[in-house]
């Protein structure tokens, strides 16, 4: 078995037993279009240790955990030619807990799943005046990597998505251009004020993927409405749940989301380490 193929298993079977994937979409896609370009990985019979920029992430399948496997893959990371000084738990999982608190690492950001039932109903959608809603165009790319940028400036992942991101992002099979909404003047179809790129993970779920709203179009309530017209794109999709990723810090992000019905659950929590 290859060592990507150890990845791919331990993957798998960390979803089956704790509903997560130890490897967020930004690792996925960078393994996927880039292989092992630039990182470190190493791994042990039901583990392994995966660090790209300073990331590490660290996953142990069920049937090997308790055996130190985890501690193992963590020294030989720390102690590699990769720097090593953030962690991702996906889950808030307790060996992580254990393994931090053991090795000096401190929790230092939370992102936060939230959820929506769709059988919720939702308000009828009302337009500012001057704004449309309409599917993404190719011609879209350059303003819509520009409003990202902007955006998500202070966002270690997001905020860096490029043009090659983009593409790879939009390559994927859940990508559905009707499904990324782009807001506009309606007196310069051209000018993009804002977008919210919805995603549709199966039948059952579909998300907030990401909403943002450029500098230029900021205090119109542009989120909201935003936010609005996705969840009125997911619910007509037939998904019985929507869910969206939110910092915990971001307070008014989440008051916006939590006044649209959406709720959090502790077990909803992916925690960053730093050292």
């Amino acid at each position: 078995m290859s060592d990507l193929d150890v990845v791919t298993a331990v993957r798998e079977a960390c979803v089956a037993a704790d509903g997560q994937d130890p490897l967020d979409e930004h690792a996925v896609l960078r393994l996927k279009h880039g292989g092992l370009d630039g990182a470190g990985l190493w791994v042990e019979d039901g583990g392994f240790a995966l660090v790209r920029d300073g990331d590490l992430t660290l996953a142990v399948a069920p049937e090997a955990r308790g055996a130190g496997v985890g501690g193992r893959l963590l020294a030989l990371a720390s102690g590699s030619e990769h720097p090593v000084d953030r962690a991702w738990s996906h889950g808030d999982h307790p060996g992580a807990v254990r393994l931090a608190e053991r090795d000096g690492w401190r929790r230092t950001r939370e992102l936060w799943v939230m959820r929506r039932p769709t059988a919720d109903p939702l308000p009828p959608l009302d337009l500012p005046d001057g704004v449309r809603i309409r599917g993404y165009r190719d011609s879209d790319a350059d303003d819509l990597l520009a409003i990202n940028a902007a955006a998500f400036a202070h966002h270690p992942e997001q905020g860096q998505m490029d043009a090659d991101e983009l593409a790879q992002r939009m390559a994927e099979e859940w990508y559905d251009p009707e499904g990324l909404l782009i807001a506009v003047d309606d007196a310069e179809p051209s000018a993009m004020l804002g977008f919210h790129w919805t995603k549709q993970h199966d039948a059952t779920t579909g998300e907030v993927y990401v909403v943002a709203v450029g500098p230029h179009a900021q205090g119109r309530g542009l989120g909201r409405v935003l936010t609005l017209a996705g969840l009125h794109h997911l619910a007509a999709t037939g998904v019985a749940e929507v869910i969206l990723y939110v910092e915990s810090d971001n307070t008014p992000a989440r008051e916006l989301y939590a006044s649209s019905g959406f709720a959090h659950a502790p077990s909803d929590t992916h925690v960053q380490y730093t050292r």
